[in-house]
């Protein structure tokens, strides 16, 4: 089996971001084995957010079926479960910067064509407030937004959101005080002038609180579509 080139790989072993292992074969992102454990969403899911439907009868979540959001439509490569909880919070709290290779690959894996349909002309990433970044190093929506740049050749403006107020931790909160707890927290770069159709890069969407403010504040601006990718996606109710 031809191996791929991996700069990044060859100077610095790559660990698997499943098992946190080293990966098995040099060049790869991922064990192969690894991801067999993987849950895709793939088949039906909803129409509006992306996240996997209990039958196939439902067109849409019963979240996205009760209430409007403000984006046009998402889509996420995994379902949100035990092993995309740890892996994702060793990709934001445990500097496995490296893992966003891996992420931005099988959501281009397996939403490429959604990415292509939507003609999206920039990609926006839900920003960090200041001191969380400061704190962080670095800004997880941002480096998975310049690895899927690189693969899909959409440029990415990492400035165009501002988080202007520091908010709790979405996922302490309910739905409805999640809501309530993004109220006001983004804005726009000053004198910027959002282009008309975007996506906005997040790693986890669960209730659409966050995708729906951004969007909102977007809206505001002059932006006509909106569209979101996430590594992972919360399963339906």
């Amino acid at each position: 089996m031809k191996q791929k080139y991996d700069p990044i790989g060859i100077l610095f072993p790559r660990r698997c971001p499943v098992c946190h292992e080293l990966v098995e074969e040099r060049g790869e992102l991922a064990c192969d084995i690894c991801r067999t454990r993987l849950s895709y969403v793939r088949g039906n899911y909803c129409q509006k957010c992306g996240k996997p439907l209990l039958t196939e009868e439902q067109e849409y979540c019963a979240d996205c079926a009760r209430r409007p959001h403000q984006f046009q439509r998402g889509r996420a490569a995994f379902a949100y479960d035990e092993i995309m909880r740890r892996s994702i919070a060793r990709y934001k709290y445990g500097g496995r910067r490296e893992y966003a290779d891996f992420y931005a690959e099988e959501i281009l894996r397996g939403c490429a064509k959604d990415v292509l349909r939507w003609q999206a002309q920039t990609l926006v990433p839900i920003p960090l407030h200041p001191s969380r970044r400061r704190r962080r190093g670095y800004n997880q929506a941002e480096l998975l937004a310049r690895a899927l740049s690189a693969r899909c050749g959409i440029p990415v403006d990492a400035g165009l959101l501002k988080r202007t107020r520091k908010t709790r931790a979405q996922k302490e909160l309910s739905d409805r005080e999640r809501a309530v707890n993004l109220r006001g927290a983004f804005s726009l770069r000053e004198g910027a002038v959002p282009c008309k159709r975007l996506i906005l890069i997040d790693d986890i969407y669960t209730t659409g609180s966050t995708m729906d403010e951004a969007a909102r504040v977007l809206r505001e601006h002059g932006a006509e579509k909106i569209y979101f990718l996430c590594i992972s996606v919360g399963k339906d109710s």
